[in-house]
């Protein structure tokens, strides 16, 4: 199955004039031969590389809208070969290059990084929305293009009664975007992230070098590559699991007032796994505790949902606020898209964005929320959510998806939708004096939050004993540190 195949030109544009190439002496691009100064020339593709300011604005941000970082061009491939000769392009010319998702709808495609991590400062942006094509789908996987979305990806699969096993909440993403750093959803209890769903990739390093890396082939640069950061290699291409689609979803809903309840309930649910999929919530109430909600759902084919009884054996939710909605699958797994459009039609979605993506060790998951929920109101969330849920680290097979020391972690993600006009400053001091809290707690960082003024004392603490694999294989993959500089983890 395809998309729009891809275009094929040759024209470099720009305002006003093709750019020829770029001047390494003066920093600039080149629209004829400068008379002083070296033009390294810009080499022939399929695709377009552009300098139009309209373009440079849209590339300029991303969905946090917390940074503002301007490429000096945006390459749109024509071809995979596009991006191994612009990533070979910039390395000989001391130029970044750094992949950016496109994710969205309509309108509204940006990176959903969150502070600048798919910027490229003093570089080129590459669109990831034009490597557009799904190849194959078979009983058991797909083979995609790494700009698909998993919306798109999931659409064709449900076609032939499949699915991926592991879904963002919301699924407007690139499939590059999220195994580059992970990809979680509500089926990690059972599948990991999305990068343990993948079974091989296509990447371009930052040696220049078109590879394919699986389990096997690779293995060392497959392994980095997935959920690293896109510090090695930008992944164009993608073979990722599929499994038999339910029918129909049975979502229950589990209030409580007390954490050490929800705690325990959320933790027997993940140990004997009667769900197929599970998340959980935090809702600050005014002047008052919080309250705590545990979404499960359990999955079924044909007419007849499941008997809730023994689903809710042993659990101590509020009885009366449980609430139990039988949906089709596909209704579940977009269940995101009805809150997005909310957002989006109250004004919210162009705001500033400051979300906190923490993994807290277990043991220490009632102690960092008793303190966090001390000092979070619901301003702190504006139109956002807070969730919170475990899982089992053992689910997670790549080193550089970096969680507690410990076999069960807490997912805390602080989704904040200030309300508009809101100054993001205090809300960016406050993830960082939470993120400061956790690390002595045993925590570590999902790596699309907003941590401000994290040093290399930071990242180092964050990776611990993986630091010197880490820098390792950057030295390895990208001995230039070409790629994705604004993760800013070697900076």
């Amino acid at each position: 199955m395809t998309t729009t195949p891809l275009s094929r030109r040759t024209l470099i544009t720009g305002l006003a004039a093709t750019v020829i190439g770029y001047n390494t002496t003066t920093r600039t691009w080149a629209t004829t031969t400068p008379t002083t100064g070296h033009l390294a020339t810009v080499p022939t593709l399929d695709g377009t590389l552009t300098t139009d300011t309209t373009t440079l604005t849209e590339f300029s941000h991303d969905f946090g809208r917390l940074t503002t970082t301007t490429p000096y061009a945006v390459l749109k491939p024509g071809s995979v070969q596009d991006i191994v000769k612009i990533v070979n392009y910039a390395r000989c010319n001391g130029l970044k290059v750094a992949m950016n998702g496109r994710s969205g709808t309509g309108n509204d495609l940006e990176s959903h990084s969150n502070y600048g991590q798919a910027s490229a400062a003093g570089g080129i942006s590459i669109d990831a929305r034009s490597l557009n094509r799904i190849h194959t789908i078979t009983p058991t996987n797909a083979t995609v293009d790494t700009g698909v979305t998993w919306a798109q990806l999931t659409d064709a699969a449900l076609t032939q009664g499949l699915t991926p096993p592991c879904l963002t909440d919301y699924l407007h993403l690139s499939i590059g975007g999220t195994i580059s750093i992970g990809g979680i959803g509500s089926t990690v209890q059972k599948y990991g992230l999305q990068a343990d769903t993948v079974e091989s990739i296509d990447i371009i390093t930052g040696t220049g070098h078109l590879l394919t890396a699986t389990p096997t082939r690779n293995r060392d640069l497959f392994h980095a590559a997935l959920a690293g950061a896109g510090q090695f290699g930008i992944i164009v291409r993608a073979t990722v699991k599929l499994i038999p689609a339910p029918q129909r979803a049975l979502v229950f809903n589990l209030y409580y007032d007390n954490l050490t309840t929800y705690l325990t309930d959320q933790e027997t649910l993940l140990n004997d796994g009667r769900f197929h999929s599970q998340v959980g919530e935090v809702i600050p109430q005014p002047g008052t505790t919080p309250r705590y909600k545990i979404e499960t759902a359990t999955y079924y084919n044909g007419t007849t949902p499941p008997n809730p009884t023994p689903l809710l054996h042993n659990l101590t939710p509020i009885t009366t606020d449980t609430t139990i909605t039988d949906q089709t699958y596909r209704q579940y797994t977009y269940r995101a898209d009805t809150f997005a459009d909310t957002i989006k039609n109250l004004g919210y979605w162009n705001e500033p964005k400051p979300w906190l993506s923490l993994f807290l060790p277990a043991t220490q998951a009632h102690t960092f929320m008793t303190t966090a929920t001390q000092t979070l109101t619901p301003d702190d969330l504006g139109a956002g959510l807070l969730l919170f849920y475990p899982f089992h680290t053992n689910k997670l097979t790549h080193p550089y998806a970096i969680t507690p020391n410990e076999p069960t972690t807490y997912l805390f993600d602080l989704l904040t939708f200030p309300h508009p006009g809101t100054n993001p400053t205090p809300h960016l001091q406050r993830n960082r004096t939470l993120y400061d809290h956790a690390t002595t707690l045993g925590a570590k960082r999902y790596l699309v939050g907003a941590i401000p003024h994290m040093t290399q004392t930071d990242w180092q603490h964050h990776y611990g004993p993986q630091w010197n694999n880490l820098t390792t294989h950057k030295n390895r993959y990208d001995p230039t540190h070409t790629l994705t500089p604004g993760q800013n983890i070697f900076t």
